[in-house]
């Protein structure tokens, strides 16, 4: 066999084994967990008014509730809209009602595409919605939670789905509210993005008009249809009367033969109950339903209303079908023929008594209810735990140095923000600088008459080759500074020249809303003084605008730019309180949270409120961020981003970037660039994958970060403890351990003890052998391969070369040969492999020169000065 054969396959066979051994790797995933916790919407009621993430799965939960309202007047309607958090097609799949029947006498859930109204709540009395729209859950008399089959959801989103959900409570009687206290009632709903088989819907029978003559014993309300639709499957039913109602049964008629769909008292929790029997209802089939009211104890008749005092006769039907034909809401309305109803089954005219010590029950405790938050409680711990564990996974960012987009040719980078379609948005200042000429005394702008920057100051960049997709915003702006970008893609600006806040459409070249009087700066409802970032509200639409360099306040507008409230002061001591800015320079909402988080830069921390009243939270500071802290960005799951600012001079705490659990505000990590240095990091902005972009302001550069997992670190890993070592560390330790013979090759390498405990999935110990042995025996063949090739052009010379080194064909490893061979050159030829614990193996030149060359190496750094930073003014 030819030698130059054998050495060429030995390497490639030891190529081979060092890059396959990646794949033993056990990289960490970070998986985004969400955590469901109460938050107070007013002094009077707990909950959450953002979606919720659960745990393991894309599945989510949604609040839908009342915003802490008091009715003046009894039998009052309030309705409420929510926007559904996503555009795609989604699945209803489980309802929790969160209502009291001391308060509320019934709730509606709707369903449909424009509600009636855009404010935050209204009178229903103006309707519900504006189109067509459907019901899809119901609740009276302290109604237990209802919990859909498998495999069945209500269709929302998407092109036939409701993209609005709009809750209507009734107020029954307003002396509930004496104390003034504010409502939240309603319900949370679990949707699921996953294509569900068996769409669900609702079939209401409804009498419009029932009389119930004053003292009369019984009174019948009958309604029937024909049913003409495909193949439904009832599974759950629920009725409704006020007070004169004593039982409402439901049948289906099929050839004269009625089957019981179901039947109960209205004055019992009016949940949804399941259906008696299975069954299905066909083309051809008639839905029939009996009301059976009492007119006792009244002196008047009672009609067909929306008053306690008037009276409803409602058979809810909540079914499934094929998700080919499906239909989700139906109505029957049809009063039914008396020829029908004299073959009515007997049991549908016999009221179903109620004990006084269930009516006491429900009065007094709502047992149920009180188990149901007990159930809710329990559920929190487990997502809080699961999170606490994702969070404690050694993860580390570090820059992403293959990324081009560092050097993109921007100006002074003041805000960044991703869009809907993860492009990452770049807010930037073209020509213009901010600096010591640019306000005066009274923060009026004095560079007016340089115009605005004519250079697109908006850049749409591709994420992974940061090609410009897309540029606006030229003309519009003379110093930008914050950028956040809504759920419809629309970008939200501020300008701290022109003191003022913009909603630019992703596709207008103009402004949809504008807020401020421009180059006027001012401290009331209408004015802004340099304002530096604003946060939207992904559900409610909900503004927030951090106001800002000359005024100390967090405001809160309405989407269409109406004033809400307004919370913050100017910090007054050294020791400043909650509720108190130095600058509150960048926002972001932590939306699974419902909380509003701020960098009070000046003070040098984070503060987090409520974000529908304001009420402080908690605040996150650390020695770590020394006097500033410019910008923070959350990313759903817990974890939340920082930047901080360059040090004072004197300081010693670096600029950098933090990497931080938003549950307890502990460090999880930090993380610097690669390439050029931080100067002034102003803005970070973080994916839900976990990458996290920096712009810098001074740097006029925008650097990529990309989480990887941590080296030399102890993390779990199913519940084993393991070192994480890479394959390349673990040769060139063995390289540096190997014995030596000869002293004068150069200091001895202590050998480095490297363990690697197996995990379930681990490396084999047959295979780390392998590996280890692989490099010395590729060593020993070359070394053949140089001894075969000089016996052949040597001859018998060889030997008398040999012998006169001191430790023959080793010795030649060792350095002490006058052979050519340098296993750093060699081994730095091949990508992936380091220089580092071969240089001292060269077999050129003496060590003698090159410890010279060591010595007048290292002290050029060891004395340098940090320069003084310049005072920053951006």
């Amino acid at each position: 066999m030819d030698m130059a054969s054998l050495i060429s396959s030995l390497l490639v066979l030891f190529l081979i084994f060092q890059n396959s051994c990646y794949c033993f790797r056990s990289p960490l995933s970070v998986f985004k967990r969400y955590e469901e916790s109460t938050r107070s919407l007013s002094n009077d009621c707990l909950g959450t008014t953002r979606p919720v993430m659960s745990p393991g799965s894309s599945d989510y939960t949604l609040d839908i509730r009342m915003p802490g309202v008091t009715p003046t007047e009894s039998d009052t309607y309030l309705c409420k809209s929510y926007r559904l958090p996503v555009d795609d097609e989604a699945y209803v799949v489980d309802y929790r009602p969160h209502a009291n029947m001391d308060t509320a006498h019934h709730m509606l859930l709707f369903g449909c595409n424009v509600p009636s109204s855009t404010d935050d709540y209204w009178d229903c009395s103006a309707g519900t919605c504006n189109d067509k729209s459907s019901i899809m859950y119901a609740w009276a008399k302290n109604a237990p939670p209802t919990k859909l089959p498998e495999g069945v959801g209500f269709q929302v989103g998407g092109k036939s789905g409701s993209r609005y959900f709009v809750l209507q409570v009734h107020y029954g009687d307003v002396k509930a509210f004496q104390d003034k206290h504010k409502d939240c009632t309603g319900v949370t709903v679990r949707i699921t993005p996953e294509k569900q088989p068996l769409i669900a819907g609702i079939y209401l029978s409804m009498s419009l008009n029932t009389v119930v003559p004053p003292g009369q014993e019984v009174v019948n309300s009958d309604i029937a249809c024909l049913y003409n639709r495909p193949t439904i499957h009832p599974f759950a039913y629920r009725v409704h009367t006020h007070q004169l109602g004593q039982v409402v049964s439901g049948f289906r008629v099929r050839h004269g033969k009625w089957t019981l769909i179901g039947r109960q008292s209205p004055q019992l929790p009016q949940a949804f109950y399941p259906v008696e029997h299975p069954l299905e209802i066909s083309p051809g089939d008639i839905i029939a339903t009996r009301c059976l009211f009492t007119g006792k104890g009244r002196m008047s008749a009672t009609y067909i209303g929306g008053t306690a005092k008037d009276e409803m006769c409602n058979l809810y039907i909540m079914y499934y079908m094929d998700a080919a034909h499906a239909t989700s809401y139906m109505t029957c309305v049809q009063t039914g023929n008396p020829k029908l109803f004299e073959n009515i089954p007997e049991i549908a005219n016999v009221p179903i008594p109620v004990s006084p010590d269930m009516m006491m029950m429900m009065m007094m405790g709502h047992g149920h209810h009180h188990t149901a938050e007990a159930e809710t409680n329990t559920a929190l711990q487990q997502p809080k735990r699961e999170e606490e564990e994702v969070l404690n996974q050694d993860v580390h960012l570090e820059e992403d140095t293959d990324w081009p987009g560092v050097n993109l040719k921007v100006g002074q980078v003041s805000g960044l923000a991703l869009d809907p379609k993860n492009n990452l948005v770049i807010f930037h200042r073209g020509d213009h600088v901010w600096d010591e000429n640019s306000f005066d005394r009274n923060f009026v702008y004095q560079q007016r008459g340089i115009g605005p920057i004519q250079e697109s100051t908006i850049l749409v960049v591709d994420p992974n080759t940061s090609k410009v997709l897309k540029s606006t915003g030229q003309n519009l702006f003379f110093l930008p500074h914050g950028l956040t970008i809504d759920r419809d893609g629309n970008y939200w600006v501020t300008d701290v020249a022109l003191h003022q806040v913009f909603k630019v459409g992703a596709e207008k070249e103009t402004p949809l809303l504008v807020l401020g009087r421009a180059f006027q700066p001012g401290s009331d409802r209408k004015h802004f003084c340099q304002p530096t970032d604003v946060a939207v509200d992904p559900i409610t639409g909900n503004f927030f605008v951090a106001d800002g360099y000359c005024n100390s306040r967090i405001m809160q507008f309405s989407p269409n730019g109406m004033f809400i409230m307004q919370w913050g002061e100017e910090t007054s001591s050294n020791l400043p309180r909650p509720g108190q800015f130095r600058i509150p320079h960048s926002l972001t909402m932590i939306s699974d949270q419902g909380q509003l988080c701020v960098a009070d830069r000046e003070n040098g921390r984070i503060q987090c409120f409520h974000a529908k009243t304001g009420e402080f939270v908690k605040q996150i500071k650390h020695q770590e961020f020394g006097r500033e802290v410019f910008a923070v960005s959350y990313a759903p799951g817990g974890v939340l981003y920082a930047v901080n600012g360059k040090p004072y001079y004197g300081d010693s705490t670096p600029v950098q970037g933090f990497m931080l659990n938003f549950s307890n505000g502990d460090i999880l990590d930090t993380f610097i660039p690669a390439r050029k240095n931080f100067e002034m990091p102003h803005d970070i902005t973080a994916g839900d994958d976990g990458t996290v972009y920096v712009g810098d302001a001074h740097a006029n550069a925008v650097w990529k970060f990309s989480p990887s997992k941590a080296e030399h670190r102890s993390v779990k890993k199913a519940g084993i403890e393991v070192e994480e070592i890479t394959e390349t560390e673990i040769f060139e330790t063995h390289m540096r351990s190997r014995p030596k013979t000869n002293e004068s090759v150069g200091q001895q390498t202590q050998e480095k003890p490297s363990v690697v405990q197996e995990s379930s999935a681990g490396v084999s110990f047959v295979l780390i052998i392998t590996l280890l042995i692989i490099p010395v025996v590729v060593l020993i063949a070359i070394a053949i391969f140089i001894r075969w090739r000089k016996v052949r052009m040597y001859g018998g010379d060889i030997g008398h070369k040999s012998e006169s080194s001191s430790g023959g064909i080793l010795g030649k490893l060792r350095g002490k040969g006058s052979g050519g061979l340098n296993l750093g050159t060699f081994f730095a030829t091949h990508k992936g492999y380091s220089r580092k614990g071969f240089d001292r193996l060269s077999t050129e030149g003496s060590d003698q020169e090159k410890d010279d060359d060591d010595d007048g190496s290292d002290s050029e750094e060891e004395y340098s000065a940090l320069p003084i930073p310049p005072v920053s003014s951006s």
